[in-house]
């Protein structure tokens, strides 16, 4: 609980927020080899591909944030997830893609992460990873890496608030901006 002096933080992230058709696809593609890696799933409700992590930001910080991503004017694009990854170290077993990453997807990282800076956010220095979690705490590595592929027409992205309970984190979307002139 903050205290009066102090402002009130919001944990943030901006993320490609994929509907209820999609996560089901990556689900259904992605089940056997999810379970032979053991580990613990993301619910459904949760899949996401994160573009910037924001963290604890103030009500300045969001609002110079939301002020920035409705000036991103960007063009929608398709994604293809046809491949899943795992990261040993961490135990995360995630699904991507075996194509380049497309132009825009990488214009609109570097906008939010401009954005980030300008908006007195410190900026992750690790590369962009296209990736969307699985399981966490999985322990071994897909029989394959290659899963029947999901396409994805990405018409929007999405500031998401999250809250971490005990059973696991909850992600809530606050706001979503279109791509390429199109409706959210």
């Amino acid at each position: 609980m903050s205290s009066p002096t102090e402002p009130e933080r919001q944990r943030l992230f901006f993320a490609l927020w994929p509907d209820a058709g999609l996560r089901t696809a990556v689900h259904h593609c992605s089940t056997h080899q999810a379970k032979f890696c053991g580990g613990r799933h993301i619910p459904l409700e949760n899949l996401h591909v994160t573009l910037a992590f924001l963290g604890a930001v103030d009500t300045r910080q969001r609002g110079c944030m939301e002020a920035a991503a409705a000036a991103i004017d960007l063009p929608s694009f398709d994604l293809l997830l046809d491949q899943l990854g795992y990261w040993s170290r961490r135990g995360v077993l995630w699904l991507g893609s075996s194509k380049e990453i497309p132009p825009p997807l990488l214009e609109l990282v570097a906008a939010l992460q401009a954005a980030m800076a300008s908006c007195d956010i410190p900026v992750d220095p690790r590369p962009f990873k296209l990736h969307l979690t699985l399981r966490r705490n999985a322990r071994r590595a897909p029989q394959t890496r290659v899963i029947q592929p999901v396409p994805w027409p990405i018409t929007s992205f999405a500031l998401v608030e999250s809250h971490t309970h005990a059973s696991g984190a909850r992600y809530h979307v606050l706001r979503r901006w279109p791509l390429g002139g199109g409706a959210v």
